[in-house]
């Protein structure tokens, strides 16, 4: 919920995509093979099947033949899944495509497509360090492919979101309280990720993430924070719990709402401005909301919150680091550094795939993260000056 005038995967810092469809000749493919830089890819109706699951850092070539019945699409990701790196689309049966990336050391996933349907047939991949460095274009490229890479990243985490926010409604309009806590923060988070973008639409904003406490006389609240207090009544007075009716029209309206965010994300254009601006801005919601344990008041998921805003910040950020790199090399690595030192604190507060509710927090670690998030907020803001400059 926008309480303050901020700034609202995808071809990523991490790999840059250098060529697709090309050609090579049997020589220079053989050697490539034999230094295992070259991975064959077989796509078929059920399987996605790789010739190695690793390789080197620098430059990769992904040699991908479509053995299935279908058209297929392959992409590789990073961070989990969430993102995408770079990809080859529209195989068609009995084709071959090539990708080629210089890629930096890290867990991937590779995924095959089969009738470019759902998440794919995907693979865990990983890339060693094998001491090369990894050449960026020029800036202008490197902006362009940062700002194609966002819009796809936030596009996906606004699918995501419809999905999540769908099986959750379905649950509480159900009746099944125990599952809708638990797709709650999960579906939040796509939310989050993407928070300062989302907010960028100031009718929609309101009626999706208004808090209790945000609302003016005569306000109707809707939104997730409604039926947030509605499965978590515990801290309220006298409260009443809502009807099944009343939980229908509710349900009914953040989806469809969720549904026109989607929408409307689809047809933005991101600039770079909109890329420094939104990581800096999500840091700020931590700062502002998350920190404090405001956002999720009845639940008390906020660090689900938190972890999902940095997460978006770091992302906005990661796509910015090759440029960031070629012109301020101290700042990228301070900033680098300090997104890891945040994640470390974070992650001590994990329970399973979630983490403590924040009323568990003592206050020694509400101020260590605080002080994390102040640390990593101080570069951050110098973002946006050394993209532009």
């Amino acid at each position: 919920m926008r309480r303050l005038m901020m700034p609202a995967a995808l071809t990523l810092p991490l790999a840059l995509l250098l060529s697709s469809c090309t050609q090579t000749g049997g020589g220079s493919r053989d050697s490539a093979k034999a230094d295992g830089r070259t991975i064959t890819v077989e796509s078929s109706d059920d399987a996605c099947t790789l010739s190695a699951t690793s390789g080197p850092s620098g430059s990769l070539t992904f040699e991908v033949s479509n053995t299935g019945s279908d058209v297929t699409e392959f992409y590789l990701y990073a961070d989990g899944g969430d993102r995408i790196v770079s990809e080859v689309e529209n195989i068609g049966p009995g084709l071959e495509r090539e990708l080629v990336v210089a890629i930096k050391p890290g867990d991937y996933i590779a995924a095959c497509k089969p009738g470019m349907r759902g998440d794919g047939i995907r693979v865990d991949f990983e890339v060693t360090d094998s001491g090369e460095t990894v050449s960026a274009p020029d800036d202008t490229a490197l902006i362009e492919q940062a700002e194609e890479g966002y819009e796809q990243y936030v596009e996906s985490e606004s699918a995501a979101l419809v999905a999540a926010t769908e099986e959750f409604v379905t649950a509480y309009t159900a009746g099944q309280d125990d599952r809708a806590r638990t797709l709650y923060p999960q579906a939040r988070t796509h939310w989050e990720r993407i928070e300062t973008v989302a907010e960028s639409f100031a009718d929609l904003d309101p009626l999706l993430d208004a808090r209790e406490a945000d609302l003016e006389p005569g306000q109707r609240w809707t939104g997730w924070h409604r039926l947030e207090k509605d499965l978590w009544p515990e801290r309220a007075e006298d409260y009443r719990t809502l009807t099944s009716r009343q939980r229908q029209v509710l349900a009914d309206h953040l989806l469809t709402k969720t549904d026109e965010l989607d929408g409307r994300i689809r047809d933005l254009d991101i600039t770079v401005d909109q890329i420094t601006n939104g990581s800096r801005g999500l840091m700020e919601e931590v700062a502002t909301g998350k920190i404090t344990g405001e956002e999720e008041y009845w639940s008390r998921t906020d660090l689900w919150d938190f972890q999902a805003n940095v997460d978006g910040a770091k992302a906005a950020f990661e796509l910015l680091a090759p440029v960031v790199a070629g012109r301020d090399a101290e700042l990228e690595e301070s900033l680098d550094e300090r997104f890891d030192a945040l994640q470390e604190l974070l992650d001590k507060h994990r329970v399973g795939d979630g983490f403590r509710p924040y009323d568990d927090l003592t206050q020694a670690e509400i101020k260590s993260l605080a002080d994390a998030v102040n640390a990593l907020s101080e570069p951050l803001s110098e973002l946006t000056a050394v993209v532009a400059s």
